[in-house]
């Protein structure tokens, strides 16, 4: 059964990494307070940011989702049958994780270079003293912060046979680490004060800290969700810290460029994905989305035709009428019931799920 501990850690040493080019200049220290009560907004500090033309296309991330997309999740009583070898839908989450068998903890982690602490929550695969080892996955939350559904994806991450630990990325954003969940519409609103390189330093923050444990191996990859998956992203582009293997983005894009405006003799020229950032890019990653998000489905082509001309390792899946978010939706029903998306949804899990699994092992064996 899962249980709570809030401990110290050894500090850190190796230093985080910057962005190439794409990327926005480090943000200012937040300052720290006392960590708010959940969906409490009193007392939240925001970055200050000096943000050039990329780093704005990369942070826009929820300038450019639909309003269903935006809307917080509500969890309610109903949920459809949950195979025990996919992560829970965002219903079942809560009793999934009272019922884990897998030894899991909140922990504090230090960032490197910097003053502040972040909360995490680790999970084991065994025993956490046991002799045996296993690589570790980084798993970064959606624009809703580090819910309960995401801890109920790094149990089933650990039920897999990984280290998996999920870094709170608001720590420092909400005034200090704390485990008490934000309001997802709070976390929603808060968000936008943590840019790529202070994501980017949290990844390494986690998984020097995973890596450092007795029973892990130096390696490790990334999954993320939404903003998590743009993250991943961010993160493979950036290079993070040795023992990097690659990442898996659901419904999350890289870099973007801005369009330019139509004048009196010139057409518009459309946004269109950042060549320069893929070319930075060393280690696998996969794209899985569903096709009603149709902007991140527009740009696939794009990015899959950058990926390969530039040699990289890359997959990625459009899943046919699931939605933006289908990992968490699966066939929870909607106040409105849509039995063709939950299907759809359900569809997508059972293959997306097991693709992930097949990536993390090939790439960190």
């Amino acid at each position: 059964m899962s249980r709570r501990l809030s401990l110290p850690f050894l500090l850190l040493v190796a230093g985080a990494c910057t962005v190439q080019r794409s990327a926005p200049p480090a943000s200012k220290a937040l300052a720290r307070t006392g960590a708010p009560e959940a969906g409490d907004v009193s007392g939240l500090h925001t970055a200050q940011h000096t943000r050039g033309p990329s780093a704005d296309a990369m942070d826009d991330h929820m300038a450019h989702m639909s309003a269903a997309d935006l809307a917080a999740p509500q969890v309610t009583a109903a949920t459809t049958f949950q195979d025990l070898s996919l992560p829970a839908s965002n219903n079942a989450a809560a009793e999934r994780l009272k019922n884990s068998p897998r030894h899991a903890e909140w922990v504090k982690i230090p960032m490197a270079g910097t003053p502040d602490t972040l909360m995490a929550w680790v999970v084991y695969p065994f025993a956490k003293d046991s002799r045996q080892k296993a690589p570790v996955v980084v798993v970064v939350h959606e624009i809703f912060g580090l819910s309960t559904w995401v801890r109920g994806v790094a149990d089933q991450v650990a039920a897999d046979g990984f280290i998996a630990i999920a870094p709170d990325f608001l720590s420092r954003a909400r005034g200090g680490p704390s485990s008490v969940e934000l309001n997802a519409d709070t976390a929603r609103r808060i968000i936008a004060g943590v840019n790529t390189t202070e994501r980017n330093q949290i990844i390494n923050a986690a998984a020097n800290y995973a890596m450092m444990l007795p029973s892990a191996q130096q390696k490790y990859a990334v999954i993320g969700y939404c903003w998590g998956g743009q993250t991943v992203f961010a993160h493979a582009v950036n290079g993070g810290v040795k023992g990097f293997s690659g990442g898996v983005a659901f419904y999350g894009a890289p870099y973007t460029k801005g369009g330019t405006p139509a004048t009196a003799t010139t057409a518009a020229v459309p946004a269109s994905v950042d060549a320069d950032s893929i070319r930075k890019i060393s280690k696998p990653v996969m794209l899985l989305n569903g096709s009603k998000d149709a902007r991140i489905g527009a740009m696939m082509p794009e990015i899959e035709s950058l990926m390969k001309a530039n040699g990289k390792t890359y997959e990625a899946r459009n899943y046919e009428g699931a939605v933006h978010g289908f990992l968490r939706a699966q066939g929870d029903p909607k106040p409105t019931r849509d039995e063709a998306e939950e299907a759809a949804n359900i569809a997508a899990t059972k293959d997306g799920w097991p693709r992930t699994l097949a990536f993390l092992r090939k790439n960190l064996k």
